[in-house]
């Protein structure tokens, strides 16, 4: 071997060596991980939020060479996971990956914590969005049409939700408050019933979830005729806000964040939201995060999605408290 080749080989394993530390998480308290760590999901294995949540969790067990495994807890339609997260340790060890109910939980009274005090958001890692589609007999093709026709024939056109209290439902009453019409609610027991029922005629309008609109809107069985994005999705670009389409500052999400309980250590919240955020960028969980119909969300700090948190939970309690909705 000459010397060349020989420093050529040295280099190499001291850049190996270099590549390998720097991907090393730093020393955290108590060595985190040191064991298993459970990350709770509200909904049943398969769903959009779990299936993110799982891949995230994989990803940190590669990362950190410790086990992340999803518990899916269903009971009090996914309030249960939050519950059992606000009783956890703030060690790590318990998180927690939600979506809508996480942040409807407190303006919902569904439980009788304040979220906002007892949580911890560490990452948002998803932003995702709504379609309003209409059943294609309904004489309209965009919101202006829909809040004209509603106007003259006030409590004739209905829409259906996913339930009552649930964001497609609190997204409908929010839609009609913006707009000035009035038009009545169709509670179903999950979104998938209420846009079947939609597709077969039986009711006008629902706030459907990208994925569960795509396969109707696609085949003409239904029509879109907005989004309550605050800018036009990526996967549908021909597809109007609501914002945009007469109803100024509308906007519904169903943003998908990793939470824990508050009094988290700084250093292993900091550690956390560095490698979700990272494996959120990845271009293979971008490319699933989009496969769903939702977007990654902008890297962002606890601060940051803490801040989109407690807004969201603001809102929806003076809306619920303005408004006077039902929501039990």
């Amino acid at each position: 071997m000459n010397r060349a080749t020989a420093c050529c080989i040295t280099a190499a394993l001291s850049l190996g060596a270099a590549a390998a530390h720097a991907q090393k998480p730093p020393a955290l308290p108590g060595g985190y991980p040191a064991k298993t760590v459970r990350v709770l999901v509200g909904t049943s294995p398969g769903g959009g939020v779990d299936a993110i949540t799982r891949g995230v969790a994989q990803k940190l067990t590669e990362n950190w060479s410790q086990s992340f495994v999803v518990d899916n807890r269903t009971g009090g339609g996914g309030v249960l996971a939050v519950t059992l997260l606000a009783q956890a340790a703030p060690d790590g060890y318990t998180l927690y990956g939600g979506g809508s109910q996480v942040v409807t939980a407190t303006p919902l009274r569904k439980v009788p914590f304040d979220t906002r005090v007892v949580l911890q958001p560490i990452a948002q890692m998803t932003a995702s969005w709504y379609l309003m589609i209409v059943h294609p007999s309904v004489p309209v093709k965009n919101v202006k049409e829909l809040i004209a026709l509603a106007k003259t024939r006030p409590g004739t056109l209905n829409y259906g939700s996913a339930g009552t209290g649930s964001a497609s439902h609190l997204g409908g009453e929010l839609f009609k408050q913006r707009a000035g019409i009035d038009i009545m609610h169709i509670p179903y027991k999950g979104t998938g019933q209420s846009v079947i029922d939609l597709v077969a005629g039986q009711t006008q309008l629902v706030f459907a979830s990208s994925i569960s609109a795509a396969p109707h809107v696609r085949s003409g069985r239904a029509r879109a005729i907005a989004a309550t994005s605050p800018k036009r999705m990526q996967a549908w670009p021909d597809v109007p806000t609501v914002a945009e389409s007469g109803v100024p500052g509308y906007e519904l999400d169903n943003m998908y964040g990793m939470y824990a309980p508050a009094g988290l250590p700084a250093p292993i919240l900091a550690a956390l939201n560095r490698e979700i955020v990272q494996i959120i960028q990845s271009p293979d969980m971008r490319a699933r995060i989009t496969a769903d119909g939702a977007e990654p969300a902008p890297p962002n700090s606890p601060a940051e999605f803490k801040a989109r948190f407690a807004g969201q939970i603001s809102m929806w309690e003076k809306f619920i408290k303005t408004s006077g909705i039902k929501v039990e």
